[in-house]
């Protein structure tokens, strides 16, 4: 499943890693897994969203533009 996610476990953990106060701290594999996951379905609901944004400003494409828009909501939603 890791090949489809379009994620791969090894940048979400240093992602992470960048994040932690402690240097020891550790991730299990399901954890990793379950964030894997989690980032795949934002990243595609952002998408989602912005097409539905364009669409309503009756443009062909999706830009920085309507990604900015939607970005609130998917904050506020997660």
């Amino acid at each position: 499943m890791e090949e489809t996610s379009g994620f791969r476990k090894e940048l979400v953990s240093r992602l992470l890693h960048l994040h932690f106060r402690d240097c020891k701290t550790k991730v299990s594999g399901d954890a990793l897994q379950l964030m894997v996951e989690f980032l795949r379905v934002f990243v595609v609901e952002a998408a989602v969203r912005g097409v539905r944004q364009a669409q309503a400003e009756d443009l062909d494409d999706v830009g920085v533009d309507q990604l900015e828009k939607v970005l609130p909501q998917l904050l506020l939603d997660f």
